[in-house]
């Protein structure tokens, strides 16, 4: 119940800081995609449900703040790498934060080629390399680099909550 708790209030904060605080903290119109953060570190700390469960949170309350012209794809995208990031739950490691970085960059990676193709692709508009330039490079490294703080603090959170439990049993 406790982690419930936390994962929704997780969920609520990066929401909020990356909807309200855009004009803050958005460097030549590109935020970090903070969300995708938290649905990647979820799914590689708890597996694939927890990744999928939350992937689909993040992706409806993404689409309910944006619209757009497909409406459920954030919450598709983001539940499809949920689940599939999922599958790396094996090879979490206490230790190891060079991994989850590099899963976090490839998972944004994907969701803004997929991105592009359903928005951009379908409608007519395909000048791919000037999307990958000016849109998904510049959001893959903004959100690694936040990555590196954003997951720390998660592994912090998850080692406080699993030591709970584990004092509870």
């Amino acid at each position: 119940m406790k982690r419930l708790i936390i994962y929704i209030i997780e969920i609520i904060i990066c929401f909020i800081i990356q909807s309200a605080m855009y004009d803050y903290i958005s460097l030549a119109d590109i935020m970090p995609n903070l969300l995708l953060i938290l649905v990647v570190s979820t799914a590689y700390m708890h597996g694939r449900m927890s990744g999928l469960m939350l992937g689909l949170i993040s992706g409806l309350l993404i689409d309910l703040l944006n619209g757009g012209y497909v409406v459920g794809l954030n919450a598709l995208l983001y539940m499809l790498i949920g689940y599939f990031i999922g599958f790396t739950y094996k090879y979490y490691s206490d230790d190891d934060y060079t991994l989850p970085i590099i899963i976090i960059a490839v998972s944004d990676l994907i969701y803004g080629f997929f991105y592009y193709v359903v928005e951009f692709l379908l409608r007519g508009r395909l000048n791919f390399l000037f999307y990958l330039r000016r849109l998904i490079i510049p959001e893959i490294i903004y959100t690694v680099a936040v990555s590196i703080f954003l997951y720390k603090l998660l592994h912090m959170i998850n080692k406080r909550l699993e030591h709970k439990t584990e004092k509870e049993v």
